[in-house]
């Protein structure tokens, strides 16, 4: 969730080094240099592909940029004539700098070290080409789905095609394990949720079996709360990412069908202290070790202080008290 990031000194001189985000994304040196970056501070498991959700849609051929202080800005994609001027083919070859960044990571990473690579949830990708960026209630990309516009299932079957191959090619160069982030999954109510949000996610999955790619698949839907379950069972994921908010009795339930990844408060990391002991403890105790991935709830602030993520991971190995 977010490892490598603005709360990191050496992130930042690397993203200064780089010229501009996107640049940064697309060097594969000096991505996997920011991948390897907490590794160097923190005993970890497992090091998360440095990229970004929106190199996809990019790579159908959304123009995109990103704009200091107001996030990612893409032309929004509205109507057919819009999808159609997207182009599915040849758009995976595109993200070759990606592969080329995680064939460097595998290389020089640990050998106890997992790697995971990553994409967006077509629903969450989708919301970003409608919205023009980000948007605080994401209103036209929900009215888009809940009239079933012939133009956003287009865009949706786009995204799913170039998140499979993605992912595919990502496992081909020697990622251990992908997830698939859906930070607004929790937009769609029954009905919707089914077809925008759990569908997708399935036909991925799907996908990347077809291709070969058999690798345990993460599913991060924020927001599903009680529908994780379902989630869980129709989309076929391995582990179930949760946000901080769903109580951690549910996550013990919920590891009666897959494995659960999650959920501290990422607040809790930067009060530090005995409620970051304690939500640490929580979670340890309350979750099998065998079906639990610890993790934030969601990404860490820049705003964290990097001691505090030190204490942490102390807390962790102290309170797991395995080898």
């Amino acid at each position: 969730m977010r490892q490598a990031g603005r709360y990191l000194p050496e992130y930042r001189k690397t993203r200064e080094e780089a010229g501009s985000f996107l640049d940064l994304c697309y060097n594969p040196a000096l991505s996997a240099e920011v991948t390897f970056q907490p590794l160097r501070r923190f005993d970890l498991d497992a090091a998360i592909l440095f990229a970004d959700i929106l190199l996809a849609p990019q790579a159908l051929g959304a123009k995109l940029s990103f704009s200091a202080g107001e996030g990612p800005v893409l032309e929004p994609v509205r109507s057919m004539e819009d999808v159609k001027g997207l182009k599915l083919e040849g758009a995976a070859d595109k993200l070759s700098p990606i592969y080329e960044t995680v064939s460097r990571i595998i290389e020089g990473l640990p050998a106890h070290v997992a790697l995971i690579g990553f994409c967006g949830a077509p629903w969450t990708v989708a919301t970003y080409m409608v919205e023009g960026g980000g948007s605080p209630e994401r209103l036209r990309t929900r009215i888009a789905a809940a009239r079933g516009e012939a133009w956003f299932d287009a865009l949706m079957d786009m995204i799913i095609e170039v998140s499979c191959e993605y992912l595919a090619r990502q496992v081909k160069a020697g990622a251990e394990c992908v997830q698939i982030f859906d930070t607004w999954a929790g937009d769609l109510g029954d009905g919707l949720r089914e077809k925008y949000v759990i569908e997708p996610v399935r036909r991925i999955i799907a996908g990347l079996r077809a291709r070969g790619a058999d690798v345990p698949v993460i599913g991060f839907a924020r927001g599903l709360g009680a529908a994780q379950e379902e989630f869980i069972r129709e989309t076929g994921v391995a582990a179930a990412g949760c946000e901080w908010p769903l109580p951690v009795a549910e996550m013990a339930r919920l590891t009666e069908f897959a494995a659960v990844q999650g959920n501290l408060d990422p607040a809790a990391v930067m009060a530090g202290g005995s409620f970051l002991r304690d939500g640490v403890k929580r979670l340890v105790e309350a979750l099998p070790r065998e079906k639990h991935i610890f993790n934030l709830g969601h990404g860490f602030k820049p705003e964290t202080p990097i001691e505090n993520v030190e204490e942490m991971v102390a807390c962790l190995r102290e309170f797991d008290g395995a080898d």
